[in-house]
């Protein structure tokens, strides 16, 4: 099994470890309730070194990512060499117009782009990727040697301090959301999985754990892989391999609006299938589901409305926020928000309500 940079840290402050898409990592340090808390309400720090980041880089850069990314990566605009930067979500498509992978594309330079990919599917991601990048003499680089520590919670920017370089806090500090500097080794952007404001750091592997014991020092909490599921949840954000996936288009994933479908010169990998799924009578979409009573939600439950299967909950659980159960569900299409419906736990149908998502923004409770 891998191992991140800052292994040794999690170990040593007693974690549980569990494999996770090959890696080594922490699900919790001992309380997973505690350490969702922290984040909604302080700063939490999660190692993330797992996920891939992918650099690409040359003259057809932009050309490439125009076609491997449903999002339209020209609407990033170029900047200078150490200066901000902005980043923007978007999937990745199969031929048929399935998702292949959800990501993050940062523009760092004219020619210049870094690509955040998920753990699970890392491998296969850059492999299609230099498949297509060679016909186009453009550089795919994986930077195995760059960990990721992201930095989560009303409290983050206050733990940064500790651990910046000279002359780079002020700069970090007024990041806006999905913006980012590249600087000196060290890539900061202003981006999260939890709902928080928050950072993610981008940093050579032999600074990992002086960043991390620092921002210890700082304030920050060590938060495994548990809380950031229920964090994510609350958030109402996708987690690839449960949300969304190859067998499933990207309107019916929730995530539709990411495709730019202009200009229409714009032939992106997936775009004629895609085209032909999108106004299909046959098309689920994403929801949020509410318990109405006691209980906890689960992945791949089946949801009814007056004893008919009208979908099934693709990630579910326990909200410490709403203190309630609370699910990601994919329906059918005329299943409307606010309508009272049924999901079967064990045999019993359970009263839910069907919200939009996100459940909690800000460390509060969204009113849906």
């Amino acid at each position: 099994m891998q191992q991140t940079p800052l292994h040794s840290q999690h170990v040593a402050r007693g974690a549980k470890m569990v494999d996770f898409s090959g890696w080594d990592m922490p699900l919790h340090y001992g309380s997973q309730l505690q350490e969702h808390n922290i984040v909604r309400s302080g700063c939490g720090l999660f190692d993330v070194s797992h996920m891939g980041v992918v650099d690409v880089r040359g003259a057809e850069s932009t050309t490439l990512l125009q076609r491997l990314l449903a999002c339209d990566v020209a609407r990033l605009p170029a900047v200078e060499p150490g200066q901000v930067g902005r980043g923007m979500y978007g999937v990745m498509l199969t031929e048929r117009g399935y998702i292949a992978d959800d990501l993050i594309v940062y523009r760092l330079g004219e020619n210049v782009y870094s690509v955040v990919v998920n753990a699970g599917t890392r491998k296969k991601d850059i492999a299609w990727m230099r498949t297509h990048a060679s016909a186009l003499g453009v550089e795919i680089n994986e930077r195995s040697e760059l960990a990721i520590i992201a930095v989560q919670g009303p409290k983050a920017s206050t733990s940064l301090s500790h651990v910046l370089p000279e002359g780079l806090e002020s700069d970090v500090k007024n990041l806006k959301p999905f913006h980012i500097i590249d600087r000196d080794g060290w890539r900061i952007a202003r981006t999260g999985y939890t709902g928080e404001d928050g950072f993610e750091f981008m940093i050579p592997d032999d600074w990992a754990e002086r960043v991390w014991r620092g921002l210890v020092l700082a304030g920050g909490v060590p938060v495994g892989l548990g809380a950031r599921d229920t964090l994510r949840l609350e958030a109402g954000f996708n987690l690839y391999g449960n949300d969304m996936d190859e067998k499933h288009n990207p309107m019916e994933s929730g995530v539709g609006w990411t495709i730019h479908w202009q200009p229409e010169s714009r032939g992106f990998i997936g775009r004629q299938a895609i085209e032909q799924l999108r106004n299909r009578d046959d098309n689920k979409k994403r929801v949020g589901l509410v318990m109405q009573g006691k209980g906890v939600l689960r992945d791949r439950q089946k949801v009814v409305v007056a004893g008919v299967e009208v979908g099934e909950i693709t990630s579910g659980g326990f909200s410490p926020t709403l203190k309630k159960g609370i699910a990601l569900a994919r329906v059918v299409a005329n299943l409307a928000v606010g309508v009272e419906c049924h999901v079967d736990v064990r045999g019993r149908l359970l009263p839910v309500s069907v919200v939009r998502p996100p459940f909690v923004k800000n460390g509060q409770p969204v009113r849906n």
